[in-house]
């Protein structure tokens, strides 16, 4: 059997205005493309009125005939859409500052094929994570940023995303806000882990907040990067149970943990392209 012949699986997600026959139509093309759907996955957002859904399917069909396949029922229903081959990488781009807990985690799990990334690159403005970097064998990019060079900065991070085909940007606790203007730029495309759980302690030192309030629940939230600090559509959180005899730098210790976990939750579920936004939340097939 030659290569053209041989079975491959796609994912396709979309979101459009709800409306009847939305499934038969999509199921339809697929039909007409030779494909087997092997997942489906769809919800109708009330709030929104907005239908999301979630396809894999094999066929020995190449990308180009499914495609065909599926434009006049995109255009019919005004479909937001994407195509991928089940399994390709997604190119990210990994940026950290001086904690090397979520870094070290993703680079992990990326190398042992547990993540379906491919990290050509890693930013910092700081030098402390270099040697990280030169054990995993990916170029590092010092870029050092003051409220003089930020614009500067940006640039030559804009520059590595354009060169190197980043589809990904995961702020793997990297302390710099970023301007709105890339904020904009990189919509639905970068990932950030804040070390709580939001909306509450945001800012500063939140484990500290969290201790001073005597919270009995810690955790992380993975959400995209907007303009808005810390109020990007949310990914995914996770919590564990503390108690009145940890220490602030117990909690922190503790956190990492989690936020390690929440963050590559986070990367998963976007390169197996499981999350779609409405609005300023996610709708995540998992």
């Amino acid at each position: 059997m030659i290569e053209d012949q041989l079975a491959k699986a796609y994912v396709i997600t979309l979101s459009c205005p709800d409306r009847p026959g939305i499934v038969h139509a999509v199921a339809g093309a697929l039909l007409v493309a030779g494909c087997n759907i092997t997942d489906s996955q769809q919800y109708g957002s009330q709030s929104t009125g907005t239908f999301f859904m979630r396809v894999e399917a094999t066929t020995s069909a190449s990308r180009a005939k499914v495609q065909a396949a599926l434009e006049p029922v995109t255009e019919a229903f005004g479909m937001q859409w994407s195509l991928h081959p089940v399994g390709q990488k997604v190119r990210t781009l990994l940026m950290a500052s001086k904690s090397a807990h979520c870094l070290n985690d993703l680079l992990f799990l990326q190398r042992s094929g547990t993540l379906p990334i491919e990290v050509p690159a890693i930013v910092s403005n700081h030098n402390d994570l270099a040697g990280l970097a030169e054990f995993y064998g990916i170029p590092f990019h010092y870029i050092p940023v003051t409220p003089d060079t930020k614009v500067q900065a940006e640039d030559q991070l804009r520059k590595i995303i354009a060169e190197e085909g980043i589809e990904l940007t995961v702020l793997a606790r990297y302390m710099q806000i970023i301007s709105d203007d890339l904020c904009a730029e990189l919509t639905g495309k970068a990932i950030n882990i804040h070390h709580s759980f939001l909306p509450s302690f945001k800012g500063a030192k939140p484990y500290h907040q969290a201790h001073a309030r005597g919270v009995k629940l810690i955790g992380a939230t993975a959400h995209y990067v907007t303009a808005a600090l810390d109020e990007g559509p949310i990914i995914e959180q996770e919590v564990i149970r503390v108690d009145h005899a940890r220490t602030p730098e117990q909690f922190v210790q503790m956190g990492r943990d989690v936020e390690g976990r929440t963050l590559a939750q986070a990367v998963q579920w976007h390169a197996e392209h499981r999350v779609l936004l409405d609005g300023n939340r996610t709708v995540v097939f998992n």
